[in-house]
């Protein structure tokens, strides 16, 4: 039976204290530049550090400066150490906190649980040393933060998560113009710069035609993460009894075990999953679900991997 009181909504010291379960995280990785030579001039790109990745055998062209000489001596053939750049990328995480969000029957509102993820994934940013930024939107409002090494950039997002949960209209997501979320992905790819590493955290409930093209483009030159937040409810109905639903006009009551309510609603899932399940196909993008019901943490701990690499 789902949840009778699940969590309604959060607060920033809340979204503040996130901080001490991203500790534990570790963000993924950027793709390491392997240097062969330390040449003479500065790269007009500023990277993190770098970082010895192995020794081997000298190659004509090799930098004289990065022979390793004890290996040299030890294996009486010239080594060469070799390198991994850690270049940063600046992080734009897209976070929907729309009508469709206002809802939740077991763990918390899915508004709260995107809130939740959106706020984990900044702390792990800014731990990582990388600009942070995001674009929260509601069916009312679009916040767009851009990317910024400094804890005050990711309380500024945190903050804008707290405000825009409020934003209920009781109305669809979907306007004239087309979904709030393709709004969202024409400014991401207004502000993203290439090679930014762009989490978009949605129930992608309210998708139109264009939203796999706009996926797809901001996917080009970033690395894109689609996470899914789903309430069980939204997907399986109980075996029986009556339930009430909030909605624009007050609670809506049904019941789970009449049979054409039930066939008339799997219907409804299975098309919906069908649209989903094709947009990110198009897209070239994956979906990770993570449920209202599940703690946000542990999800993205599983995600990740021991390797710090997500999908």
């Amino acid at each position: 039976m789902p949840d009778a009181s699940p969590l309604i909504r959060i607060d920033l010291p809340e979204l503040i204290r996130l901080q001490a379960d991203a500790r534990a995280l570790r963000l993924p990785g950027t793709r390491p530049v392997t240097v062969r030579q330390a040449g003479v001039n500065r790269s007009r790109q500023k990277g993190r550090g770098m970082v010895f990745s192995e020794v081997r055998l000298y190659q004509p062209g090799d930098d004289i400066r990065s022979i390793d000489w004890r290996v040299t001596a030890r294996r009486q053939q010239p080594h060469t150490k070799l390198y991994e750049e850690e270049r940063e990328r600046p992080l734009l995480i897209l976070c929907d906190l729309g009508d469709s969000l206002y809802f939740g029957s077991e763990g918390a509102y899915k508004r709260v649980r995107a809130a939740q993820v959106a706020g984990l994934i900044a702390w792990l940013g800014l731990f990582a040393g990388d600009q942070v930024g995001g674009i929260v939107f509601s069916d009312r409002q679009c916040d767009v933060l851009r990317p910024a090494r400094r804890r005050r950039a990711v309380v500024r997002l945190l903050d804008s998560l707290v405000q825009r949960q409020d934003d209920h209209t009781g109305r669809s997501g979907q306007s004239a113009t087309g979904s709030k979320l393709d709004e969202a992905l024409r400014e991401a790819r207004r502000i993203a710069h290439t090679g930014s590493r762009v989490f978009i955290i949605s129930d992608f409930i309210n998708l139109s035609p264009e939203t796999p093209a706009l996926i797809a483009q901001l996917a080009r030159h970033n690395t894109i993460s689609a996470l899914r937040i789903i309430d069980p409810l939204e997907q399986a109905l109980p075996e029986r009894g009556r339930f009430a639903v909030a909605g624009p006009d007050g609670p809506l009551w049904f019941d789970a075990g009449n049979a054409a309510f039930r066939e008339a609603f799997q219907a409804k899932v299975a098309e919906h999953e069908y649209q989903v399940d094709r947009c990110f196909s198009l897209a070239g993008v994956k979906a990770v679900p993570i449920y209202t019901g599940q703690q946000p943490a542990q999800v993205l701990k599983t995600v990740l991997g021991p390797r710090g690499r997500l999908g």
